[in-house]
């Protein structure tokens, strides 16, 4: 726990605490038995750090973290499981946890996911957590406050304990956020206490009043001498630090010429970075590597709920179709239709381009064919494209290459197919 704490606050370029001392925090709570919780007060193990957030306009927004500190965890109450009454699972309490805590430098729900993803992607990296939301490897508390505007005195906050998801955390913020204007604008006062986020009503509950440091009486654990680190140890942490997110998204960008905000989706994932690197690598394809990652790879893995590491189609597999279309073999129609035979665990990419008949027709003659066939066949629509400004005849040009794609179905390769049609109905 100590080393992936200082490795999590090296990831982010935070001061490491040499002298890391335990406390105990005092509450009574149906989930701590024991009526105190093992934590860090005065001397967390990780200091004032921070790290970079992408605004939707595209700018780079830094958000400083406070500290993170080493705590145990509580159990879990369970609400949904007993008609009527509340449950305790106590399987996690005791487990070490690392609690980040940042500056209330967050301005909107949005930025608040943002800066969420972040870290999630930094622990993924650093290998501490699998990030399972869903499961509970990784939670959030929303502090929420809000304030006139154009002043600079924070308002009273409220935390929204426990959100398990992204979607979650910017719904939960946002139903808070306009809950304290209703009460401010009737002329109520928001009370600081922790509040429940129920998404199948999207509304917060009250869940107890919301404690004081003070209130907690943090005294050093009589049971846990303080832990000194000395420089070797940060030093060996921070020899076995991997590549993080933002490295790997710079050198993504130099190395396979693709966009900044394709190498940022690229990444977030280290799994799918992975993946997108070894079809890049052996494709020798970056953009069409991501294009098709970005694309079919990542829809499906959303449809389906499923991560990249159980996906159906390997990063060998997705390469040789790629290497397909860049010989032309196949077309984006019957690329596709590849790749969902893939999906379906139909046989490798060669296999099944012979067994449905799929290699694209590139012979210009039978193109050609194919093409004065769809002209003698629809007089009124050449007629209507011969007369139509230059500028519309660019969409109109669409309906004769979906008569061409239809009539050699879909195996015509289309750049062949819009010259000789432009070369055609220019005549």
């Amino acid at each position: 726990a100590f080393e992936m704490a200082v490795k999590f606050g090296l990831a982010i370029d935070a001061e490491i605490g040499k002298e890391s001392v335990f406390d105990r925090k005092n509450y009574f709570y149906p989930d701590l038995p024991k009526g105190y919780q093992i934590s860090q007060f005065d001397k967390p193990i990780v200091g004032p750090g921070r790290v970079a957030i992408t605004l939707d306009d595209g700018t780079i927004k830094t958000i400083n973290v406070t500290r993170a500190h080493l705590e145990e965890d509580a159990g879990k109450s369970v609400h949904d499981a007993f008609d009527g009454m509340t449950g305790v699972d106590l399987n996690r309490a005791g487990t070490p946890l690392l609690e980040i805590v940042s500056e209330p430098e967050l301005r909107s729900a949005k930025e608040a996911v943002a800066y969420l993803k972040v870290i999630h992607s930094i622990i993924r990296y650093l290998d501490i957590s699998d990030g399972n939301m869903a499961q509970g490897s990784m939670r959030c508390d929303c502090n929420v406050s809000i304030r006139p505007q154009g002043s600079e005195v924070l308002g009273t906050r409220t935390e929204i304990k426990n959100v398990n998801s992204f979607r979650f955390v910017e719904k939960a913020i946002n139903t808070e956020i306009h809950r304290q204007i209703e009460i401010l604008e009737d002329g109520g006062r928001v009370i600081q206490e922790t509040r429940l986020y129920d998404p199948d009503k999207d509304e917060t509950r009250s869940m107890r009043s919301k404690e004081e440091a003070n209130d907690y009486r943090y005294f050093p654990d009589p049971d846990l001498l303080p832990v000194m680190i000395d420089d070797s140890f940060i030093e060996a942490c921070r020899n076995t630090l991997p590549e993080l997110p933002e490295a790997r998204q710079a050198r993504y960008i130099k190395d396979y010429g693709i966009t900044d905000y394709d190498a940022g989706v690229l990444v977030a994932d280290r799994d799918v970075a992975d993946y997108f690197a070894e079809v890049a690598d052996t494709s020798g394809e970056g953009k069409l590597a991501a294009n098709w990652v970005m694309g079919s790879v990542l829809a499906e893995l959303n449809q389906t709920g499923s991560v990249i590491t159980e996906f159906p189609v390997s990063a060998k597999q997705l390469a040789d179709l790629i290497s397909r279309i860049k010989d032309n073999t196949l077309n984006s129609k019957t690329a596709k239709t590849v790749f969902e035979a893939l999906l379906a665990g139909e046989g490798e990419v060669n296999a099944i381009i012979e067994a449905k008949g799929l290699v694209q027709m590139t012979d210009t003659g039978a193109i050609e064919a194919i093409v004065d066939e769809v002209i003698r066949e629809n007089p009124d629509q050449v007629a209507n494209y011969r007369s139509a400004p230059s500028d519309k005849q660019g969409k109109m040009l669409g309906f004769f290459v979906g008569q061409v794609m239809k009539k050699s179905q879909g195996k015509a390769n289309p750049q062949a197919v819009n010259q000789i049609l432009h070369s055609k109905l220019g005549s």
